[in-house]
């Protein structure tokens, strides 16, 4: 009898655990990269728990998730990303339930271009600019995604759709601000060493001026040519990325007699980053 007992114990002790086990991981929302996370967070609030797949600092070139990771990726309610980074494409294709890997970038008009890094970087999908996560208003339309996405998932929870339309109200302000900033810009244009600013150049009426393209730096005339008028410009600040070493703009930056600015639009603080991103830019 005592056996018995024991037995019972350990088969209602052994389901709880793979039970708790399932709620954990059905509890977890996954991204791709950092920008996203306080998109889906503004709307699941603390109902989920919104793990980045590539951390700060790690490359998503040669980002490979541990077992235990891609279990939790596999047992995950949802998973978002830009549906433009190869490492995406490369990884979430081996998640099992494809129905449940959100592409955001739908609904946006993409731009084309290779944005291949050579250094810690990433690669673009099929010759199209990733960087969509930089313009407040393509993120309106990836915030459209996540919510229609998780009110898909979770049709009974109203409070989605209202911490929603607070979080469309968040990314009008800061399309506003954006568009109040370059309207103050004294110049048409910018430079940056590699062409992480696309969308926002072209939502709000800039031209980005690259150094880098296609993991290549730009001919010694296209250089000298740039420099030439960035001089007549007067030109003030060349941005480049913090993934690549200040040493990339540094000689250019003392031909203009221009500073050298390290953004990172990687950064996890998406409207803060964009802000002060489009402040820089347009100073």
């Amino acid at each position: 009898m005592r056996r018995i007992l024991y037995l019972f114990i350990y088969i209602v002790l052994a389901v709880s655990c793979v039970s708790n086990k399932n709620q954990s991981t059905e509890s977890v929302i996954f991204v791709s990269i950092a920008p996203i996370k306080p998109i889906v967070e503004a709307i699941v609030g603390d109902d989920f728990k919104v793990e980045v797949l590539v951390p700060m600092g790690a490359s998503p070139e040669s980002f490979e998730p541990t077992p235990k990771q891609f279990i939790a990726l596999n047992s995950a309610k949802l998973v978002f990303g830009t549906g433009l980074l190869d490492f995406e494409q490369q990884l979430l294709k081996r998640v099992h339930n494809q129905s449940k890997v959100i592409d955001l970038s739908r609904g946006i008009t993409t731009i084309s271009g290779n944005c291949s890094h050579t250094h810690h970087g990433k690669h673009c999908h099929h010759g199209v600019d990733p960087h969509i996560w930089c313009s407040p208003k393509s993120l309106k339309v990836m915030a459209s995604n996540v919510h229609s996405a998780i009110v898909a998932a979770m049709p009974d929870s109203v409070q989605y759709t209202s911490a929603y339309n607070a979080l469309n109200e968040r990314i009008a302000q800061l399309d506003n601000d954006v568009a109040e900033l370059t309207k103050s810009a004294t110049l048409p244009y910018f430079i940056i060493y590699h062409p992480a600013l696309t969308y926002l150049a072209r939502d709000y009426g800039l031209e980005q001026v690259a150094i880098e393209n296609d993991g290549k730096e730009a001919s010694a005339k296209r250089i000298a040519q740039i420099i030439s008028q960035a001089r007549a410009d007067g030109i003030k600040s060349v941005f480049y990325q913090s993934e690549f070493p200040e040493s990339s703009v540094k000689v250019i930056c003392e031909d203009i007699g221009a500073n050298a600015v390290e953004i990172n639009p990687l950064a996890e603080n998406i409207f803060a980053n964009i802000r002060e991103i489009a402040r820089l830019i347009t100073e």
